[in-house]
């Protein structure tokens, strides 16, 4: 059991050829078609995928199953805030949707950043249309030690030049990791009771 299921508890489905891992710049196309084919995100240009895979490949994930990239996160510090991970966009394959790899992209990533980079706080902008995605952040916030969540506008629609409908910042946060000992403690207890069910 990995840090990350002994805080979160995240029981899903998992292919068992999947693997969460750093993107790197032979990702990016992959990225970007399941963005493009999604429908509902901003495609952004191909390069930005690039960008993406190369400088920001530590805060960023994908996940792979049979050397295919099925989702990904992408993500990066803010300069003016470096212990929150800001979350520019998030996808899955549409044949992968719906098996909860979305929010093990999200934990795998928060927990690998947090546990390197002293990381607590999560940041992203969905805006008011957009459920799935407003779902999948507020399950995040319940996972991860039922973290406090706050969601307030940021983008109006006269900032966009393109008619771009108004983004909320959501901020999930603090969420601090527990020390070894507790974190070893909270594993013993898990496993326990899963051992008891």
């Amino acid at each position: 059991m990995s840090a990350t299921q002994a805080i979160t508890n995240v029981q899903v489905e998992s292919d068992s050829t999947e693997r969460i891992v750093a993107p790197g710049p032979e990702h990016a196309a992959e990225m970007w078609r399941i963005a493009r084919d999604s429908v509902t995100l901003d495609l952004n240009p191909s390069y930005a995928y690039l960008v993406y895979c190369r400088d920001f490949s530590s805060t960023s994930r994908v996940a792979v199953v049979d050397g295919k990239v099925v989702g990904y996160v992408m993500g990066h510090l803010r300069p003016e805030k470096p212990h929150h991970l800001f979350v520019w966009q998030i996808a899955v394959d549409e044949s992968y949707r719906g098996h909860g790899l979305a929010g093990r992209l999200l934990d795998e990533l928060f927990g690998d950043v947090a546990a390197s980079a002293e990381v607590h706080t999560v940041e992203t902008t969905i805006t008011d249309d957009n459920e799935a995605s407003q779902k999948l952040f507020a399950s995040f916030a319940r996972r991860w030690q039922k973290a406090p969540m706050t969601v307030d506008p940021l983008f109006e629609e006269k900032h966009f030049p393109d008619g771009h409908d108004a983004e909320n910042l959501y901020e999930i946060g603090p969420i601090f990791f527990l020390d070894d000992e507790l974190l070893a403690e909270v594993e013993q207890k898990r496993e326990r009771a899963e051992s008891l069910a």
